[in-house]
């Protein structure tokens, strides 16, 4: 036989479409030939397959080879195509029979010696190549990630000679079982108790985290904010086995799946250097950027104020829609984004507006220029905007150690398993119907809010918002209606808006 074809896969946005590798030898000149839209790392995989098959003591042949990487629209990239390509190139030359190629799919870039070497996307991979029947066959190192796809038939090899052996039917390969232990949640490592003091801000958490709102902490330096926003993670809603995958698949897009963190909630914290490019993604061969490395967690933006206008501006659609869409001359990928938004910021340039003990020497034209940055159309989409002042140190002396974040989770538990019963979705995910079917506030609250809209100048927008957080609170305190203190405790949480001028 002069021809082999075999099964791998491609990376393209969330997806991981089928590539057939078909490779031909024909009598002329020696050649090694590459075609199907492969770019650079994929063109060096002939070098790398020479020198593996070689110290494999294969036999490299002296004929014209032709390796396709069909469809020839879609762009390849990285060096999973190697081990495909060698196991093709031996079956073309009659050295391994290839009677069983087509109940496998094959990925793993080769070293010199012969052995695998890790890729990314496995997990992705492995789940289309379980739905399509198929067992996977890729280096030993990614055969974990690639496990967490329950059901599936994950081969692992350390080798080149161990994928051979296993074809030939010498020596098989044992699927790969991951154990149950590293399925289990890991304990917290950082606990809402060692946080003495900021009873309001742990409130205002509390909340967010039961309805999955966006929150900015605004106090200053050394009152918190970011210990907290360490902790808040914590006290989130479990995740399911699908919110699990999805999240895990992203991070494979970028090797950054790390299996010790299955079913933990994503806590990214990019610099206030990060470009835009950086939080949404991109690329010629578009990868996820934080946002959506940050898929069912949470997108921490420490010093809030420093970011580059443009490109906090980039958060605006994916707080509303949950997805990122990338587009280039090229391609388009299209990438899940559903993150919960956790902001931090000083009052002030210097910090220390409204502190106990520093004097803040900065002009109201300075703070109004400085809190100017955040854009009105993106303050409006955060749900809850909060102070965290700063406690005199007596105090927190004197405090009693908090309450865990345990008991904590174990009330956001209840108020989310409320939502789910309810709508199916988190509160912060309802949209206009469902909010004036399923937020219908009594004549007293509703009263209330017409009052806070004519003073304090909401728009539409925090209109609704106001009422997505007052079912929350609600849930919290298991109640069916929403009543006057629901709503005033969140009309206060949106004390930065426009007409208010940022003062607390």
């Amino acid at each position: 036989m002069s021809l082999a074809v075999l099964t791998s896969r491609a990376l393209t946005g969330m997806e991981a479409p089928p590539v057939t590798v078909e490779v031909h030898l024909a009598n002329g000149l020696p050649s090694f030939t590459i075609v199907g839209l492969p770019e650079l790392e994929v063109k060096e995989s002939k070098d790398r397959v020479r020198a593996a098959l070689l110290n494999a003591r294969f036999e490299f042949p002296a004929r014209r080879i032709t390796v396709n990487l069909a469809p020839a629209e879609l762009p390849k990239d990285s060096g999973r195509f190697d081990l495909p390509i060698a196991i093709g190139i031996l079956v073309a030359t009659g050295q391994i029979p290839g009677d069983k190629l087509n109940q496998y799919e094959f990925a793993g870039e080769l070293a010199l010696t012969g052995e695998l070497r890790p890729i990314r996307g496995a997990l992705a991979m492995a789940l289309k190549a379980h739905r399509d029947g198929r067992a996977f066959i890729l280096p030993k190192a990614s055969a974990m990630e690639a496990a967490m796809v329950a059901e599936a038939t994950v081969l692992p090899a350390a080798s080149l000679l161990e994928v051979c052996a296993h074809l030939v039917g010498r020596d098989l390969i044992a699927p790969f079982i991951p154990d149950a232990a590293l399925r289990a949640i890991p304990p917290l490592d950082a606990d809402f108790a060692d946080v003495k003091g900021q009873l309001a801000a742990k409130r205002a958490l509390e909340i967010a985290a039961a309805g999955r709102h966006s929150i900015l902490m605004m106090g200053p330096p050394g009152t918190g904010k970011t210990m907290l926003a360490q902790r808040f993670v914590g006290v989130l809603p479990s995740m399911t086995d699908d919110q699990a995958l999805e999240a895990a698949a992203v991070q494979s897009l970028t090797g950054g799946f790390k299996l010790e963190r299955w079913k933990m909630r994503p806590f990214r914290s990019p610099h206030h250097t990060a470009s835009g490019v950086a939080l949404v993604g991109g690329g010629s061969n578009p990868r996820p950027g934080e946002i959506s490395l940050s898929h069912h967690g949470v997108l921490f933006l420490d010093e809030l104020p420093e970011f580059d206008r443009g490109v906090l501006e980039v958060l605006r659609e994916p707080l509303e829609s949950g997805r990122i869409t990338i587009s280039r001359a090229a391609r388009q990928a299209d990438f899940p984004a559903e993150f919960q938004l956790l902001a931090a910021m000083n009052p002030c340039p210097c910090g220390y507006l409204g502190h106990y003990s520093h004097k803040c020497r900065c002009t109201p034209d300075q703070v109004a220029r400085y809190r100017g940055k955040i854009s009105g159309p993106l303050l409006d989409r955060i749900d809850l905007q909060i102070e965290v002042p700063a406690v005199p140190p007596l105090d927190l002396v004197k405090a009693a150690r908090g309450e865990s974040s345990v008991a904590i989770r174990e009330r956001v538990e209840r108020a989310y398993a409320r939502q789910l019963a309810r709508q199916e979705k988190p509160n912060a995910k309802l949209d206009v119907k469902e909010i004036d079917a399923l937020c219908v506030p009594s004549p007293a609250a509703e009263a209330l809010l017409k009052n806070a809209i004519t003073r304090m100048g909401f728009s539409a927008r925090a209109y609704h918002r106001v009422l997505k957080v007052a079912r929350t609170i609600a849930d919290l305190e298991e109640r069916d209606a929403i009543d006057t203190s629901h709503v005033a405790e969140a009309i206060q949480y949106r004390r930065m808006d426009k007409n208010t001028n940022g003062n607390f």
